[in-house]
């Protein structure tokens, strides 16, 4: 520990040869212009950094580097500063913003390709892939500030994984630069690669503790003829899980999505959202299918026999684009409804499918004996088993009083959730929020091989130290 107290009182002479890389106009030394890349949008982290620098190309980052390891200088890489686990905040290090990097190389519609610099936005490459006539289907609701490079270095998720996959499925190659400079050119375009090991999913979900992602081939798709979508009202999460596994003709289901109905009354109370229905219900589906045309025809004639057999109570459909985005604002709206509701401690994890129902009401259960007057708020990706266990302030509580039970009330939830063998991080990382859960969760096997893995590719330490491995 002192050795690390020691290299973060970095000398002037390496931070000079530092900023003499991308020159004075890319380098933030001022605490107030650097603020902004020292604060996460929820403000639970908070960091500090003598030097911020924004590398252009792939050859800076690597003569970054080069020093880095030369003078034992530690480095955190950031992307679009959307993370959720303070895995992008720097703690005395220096911060590599990747925010200049942000081209779109190439689109290949024969090879459904197209070649992403880390710093683009996801929105941004969302376009690029639409106006090539192609759709890249990884969405967030970040999507126009989340960059690619931190997409990839958490394995991002997203609304489409129940059809396309995370990050990591829609990544066919990366171009990394390693710890000591090095550069790896691994922006290959196959399906079919088995040349020995697969290098870039070492990378992927490894949140910058390996080495710094500056490019990506991603994979993408026709546009769909016809996109349907639908706000359902069902009795259940069990009857959610039944409408899942009904048969689909004319489209495949892209998104399905759960939620509460104390989300929809936080999205009316704050966002003037439309109740879609005039009953309430206690849970809600949003359902996406995507596919040729009449696809729109199809998820009816779906729906209409759920309505019928007692899986869904009620259910509209958008008729046009400006419903779809209406439908689709009751989903978005509640990440930051939260917010508005006071504190909110989250648990992004996943359960396999099955045991949703059983989750939702243990988890819920265990809080409220916690808490009583806790507000659970569960929603997210029910097609692939990932859920948002959210937990709102009692009404009237002081928000620091709630937030410092953040610990507790993860620790709660966790143990319902290896209770069904899921997972404590579905997409949003590990960074530090998480990390000391790390020995519980993982073998020591396990964490062994990790570890052998950053002392492989990061020495001596210099990689986004003290995120993700349990010190």
């Amino acid at each position: 520990m002192r050795a690390m107290q020691e290299r973060l009182e970095l000398r002037p002479a390496v931070l000079d040869r530092l900023v003499s890389v991308v020159g004075s106009k890319y380098a933030v030394r001022d605490e107030v212009e650097m603020a902004a890349y020292m604060r996460e949008w929820r403000q639970i982290w908070v960091g500090r950094s003598p030097l911020v620098l924004r590398p252009g190309s792939a050859e800076e980052v690597s003569r970054i580097l080069a020093i880095a390891t030369e003078t034992n200088t530690p480095i955190v890489p950031q992307s679009g500063n959307t993370g959720l686990v303070g895995g992008q905040i720097p703690f005395g290090e220096v911060l590599l913003s990747l925010d200049r990097m942000t081209r779109v190389r190439d689109v290949d519609p024969i090879d459904n390709t197209m070649v992403v610099e880390a710093g683009a936005t996801l929105k941004a490459a969302q376009e690029a892939a639409e106006a090539a006539g192609r759709v890249l289907p990884l969405s967030l609701a970040s999507e126009g500030s989340c960059r690619i490079g931190g997409n990839l270095s958490t394995n991002a998720g997203g609304v489409n994984v129940i059809a396309y996959g995370s990050a990591r499925d829609l990544c066919l190659g990366l171009e990394v630069v390693l710890a000591d400079g090095r550069v790896w050119n691994g922006l290959r375009r196959l399906r079919k690669d088995n040349t020995g090991y697969d290098l870039k999913d070492i990378f992927i979900g490894a949140e910058g503790t390996l080495g710094v992602i500056t490019a990506a081939v991603l994979e993408i798709f026709p546009q769909p003829q016809e996109r349907a979508t639908a706000f359902c009202a069902v009795p259940s999460p069990s009857s959610a899980i039944a409408l899942l596994a009904r048969d689909l003709a004319g489209g495949k289901i892209a998104a399905l999505e759960l939620l509460p109905r104390l989300g929809l009354e936080f999205t009316i109370s704050h966002f003037g959202v439309r109740d879609p229905f005039v009953s309430p219900s206690p849970w809600y589906v949003l359902i996406e299918s995507w596919g040729a045309s009449g696809a729109g025809a199809s998820l009816t004639d779906f729906l209409e026999r759920a309505l019928e057999d007692g899986v869904i109570s009620n259910a509209t459909i958008a008729a046009s684009e400006a419903q779809r985005k209406e439908i689709w604002r009751i989903r978005e709206a509640i990440v930051e409804a939260q917010r508005l509701e006071g504190g909110s401690i989250k648990n992004d994890v996943a359960v396999p499918v099955s045991h949703v129902p059983d989750f939702l009401t243990e988890a819920a259960r265990a809080v409220l004996a916690f808490m009583p007057e806790a507000r659970p708020l569960p929603f997210g990706h029910l097609g692939d088993g990932n859920i948002h266990f959210n937990v709102s302030q009692p009404l009237g509580m002081d928000k620091q009083a709630f937030l410092d039970r953040w610990q507790d009330i993860n620790a709660i939830v966790n143990e319902v959730v290896l209770k069904h063998g899921g997972s404590i991080s579905a997409e949003h990382g590990i960074g530090r929020l998480k990390r000391d859960a790390m020995r519980k969760i993982k073998s020591p096997v396990e964490l062994q091989m990790m570890r052998d893995l950053k002392r492989l590719f990061d020495p001596l330490n210099i990689l986004n130290p003290g995120k993700v491995l349990p010190e």
